[in-house]
């Protein structure tokens, strides 16, 4: 049975991600500090702190073959980033996190052939003046997809990335209830909708497919067209 490793997998995307592949006859394991009850049936969930090497090797571990790792496993400070204690620790969650999964599963990887989807952002691409940590960090995603992609294409792993836009997930929440953001944020959307992370978890569950067994390196923008309006 196909295996995929998520981490986060146990909340939005994550979650949604975890659903999808679980009902397209995937093994799944999630790896997270948290999680939204109730979780799928079949699922496997790990408690794990992606910033703790043991944790992921832990979690690694509990997969006899690992086709897919998917790095979902996230956090926002907003404001507080602009301290250098907490830029430090978003970066090391979302970014220094996601090269840590991936060597701890490379070996499973490599004997599977398989594939790693990372998640960036829009802010890949726009600055934050609320959360300056979190948008280097999925700047550096776009960055380190791109190296793995070169580094271990030759050895048949694939790596991409998606830039999910603004999507109904916690933490998208504090934006969308808000009054004086959510409207001008719609109305930027070209397809007049926020994200449902169902159709997010869709486009990972394609890049893992074998439909995308010769996109490597790729970053895919997946918000509406929110990036080029």
């Amino acid at each position: 049975m196909k295996t995929a490793v998520i981490t986060g997998g146990g909340t939005g995307i994550g979650l949604a991600t975890s659903r999808f592949l679980l009902s397209q006859g995937w093994r799944v394991i999630a790896g997270g500090m948290d999680k939204e009850e109730p979780l799928p049936d079949g699922l496997e969930f790990i408690q794990t702190d992606v910033t703790n090497t043991d944790d992921l090797d832990r979690l690694m571990n509990s997969a006899e073959r690992i086709d897919a790792l998917i790095n979902c496993a996230g956090i926002i400070r907003q404001a507080r980033e602009w301290q250098a204690a907490e830029f430090h620790k978003v970066l090391e969650v979302n970014l220094t996190a996601s090269l840590a999964a991936a060597t701890a599963a490379r070996e499973k990887l490599l004997a599977a052939k398989g594939s790693i989807v990372n998640i960036a952002s829009m802010w890949s691409w726009f600055g934050s003046a609320n959360a300056p940590a979190y948008a280097a960090s999925k700047g550096g995603i776009v960055a380190l997809t791109r190296s793995l992609a070169v580094a271990w294409g030759r050895e048949g792993i694939r790596c991409n990335a998606i830039a999910p836009g603004w999507v109904n997930t916690r933490m998208g929440a504090g934006a969308k209830n808000d009054p004086s953001r959510e409207p001008a944020i719609t109305a930027r959307i070209p397809l007049g909708r926020w994200a449902e992370p169902e159709e997010i978890a869709e486009v990972i569950g394609f890049l893992i497919s074998p439909a995308a067994r010769y996109i490597n390196g790729a970053l895919l923008p997946v918000d509406g067209g929110y990036s080029i309006a």
